[in-house]
């Protein structure tokens, strides 16, 4: 990448939850086409750490630093974010029913891990923090979401009181990504040997998204943040029979139901959030409510259009749709 293009020359750039999978994909984009000082992975697992050494190591990466260190640790996070420009949070605890089930360690992870994030970020005059999000937060109905919501509400207030800092923060928010952990792809290949493949409801739909797609679009959001801003990518739908007929066509589909705190359709901008939402053409800016006539005139100087009264970006609704010829095309990428 030209020198002049690249917004992460010489920047020491920090991710946490560096070692799963949208880590792993941000590392391999970063390395190959940009040129940082410095590129921090902050986790928490050494075992992932050392399995992740294998393939990037510091001897041919001269950039990466490997740092243990777990999000709920504010002293940790303000010593590894000593002197970073730019940080990508992407450490959350994201299985729904370990949430269910665990509730007060989701919410010390998600929550008041977020909450140190931008405590550290701000009073080490990091320049850029981005922070991952889900189409779970967008009316949530599990706590997974619901922490997530909660941690959305976090990093957009935080421009309010980083002061003379100056730190920005921003929002990404996408769908299910294929290739992840958590993925139903590796479920549906492994009952393909059973002759029935298990779906939940008929009718349901999910936004996705791949891991490069992801990556490329949380380092765009970066280069066009002004602060407060909830980015959400247009991404096609997929019906998730049509996912089971491109992994397993020759398998019968077993209706089992939806299952608790499951949604039949994702929504990524609700009716509420759109009166202050803009359109782009590549994606969708929901902008902060308290920096809401600034923010405003930057996003429609910027080509921005407000989104009209009673719209909503569903998985149900959406003008883009993989085919079952498309999804097995991407499924086979992935494997």
């Amino acid at each position: 990448m030209d020198k002049q293009s690249d917004l992460l020359q010489d920047k020491v750039v920090l991710i946490t939850g560096g070692t799963g999978s949208f880590g792993k994909q941000f590392l391999a984009t970063v390395l190959e086409e940009h040129s940082p000082r410095k590129l921090i992975v902050f986790s928490r697992d050494e075992l992932k750490q050392f399995d992740m050494r294998q393939r990037f190591s510091e001897e041919r990466y001269s950039c990466l630093r490997y740092f243990i260190g777990d999000v709920r640790d504010r002293d940790r996070l303000y010593r590894a974010m000593d002197g970073v420009d730019v940080v990508i949070h992407a450490a959350a605890l994201k299985q729904v029913p370990t949430a269910e089930y665990n509730p007060i360690e989701v919410i010390r992870t998600n929550v008041l891990g977020g909450a140190n994030i931008i405590d550290a970020a701000i009073d080490r005059n990091v320049q850029k923090v981005i922070a991952l999000s889900t189409d779970k937060a967008a009316n949530p109905v599990n706590l997974y979401g619901a922490t997530k919501l909660c941690s959305d509400k976090l990093f957009v207030a935080a421009n309010g009181y980083s002061g003379h800092h100056g730190t920005l923060f921003s929002v990404v928010r996408y769908g299910n990504v294929m290739g992840s952990r958590g993925s139903v792809i590796p479920l549906f290949q492994k009952m393909r040997s059973t002759g029935a493949v298990p779906i939940t409801h008929p009718q349901m739909t999910r936004f996705w998204i791949t891991l490069e797609q992801a990556v490329k679009f949380v380092l765009k959001c970066l280069d066009r943040m002004h602060g407060g801003e909830i980015f959400v990518p247009k991404i096609p739908s997929m019906s998730i029979v049509d996912l089971a007929k491109a992994i397993a066509p020759e398998c019968r589909l077993e209706i089992v139901g939806v299952r608790p705190g499951e949604k039949l359709h994702e929504t990524m901008v609700p009716e509420d959030d759109a009166r202050n939402t803009f359109e782009y053409e590549d994606c969708f800016v929901i902008r902060s409510l308290s920096g809401e006539a600034d923010g405003n005139r930057v996003l429609s100087r910027n080509g921005g259009r407000p989104c009209p009264e009673g719209f909503r970006y569903s998985s149900d609704n959406n003008p883009q749709w993989l085919t079952v010829a498309e999804l097995q095309k991407l499924v086979n990428s992935v494997e």
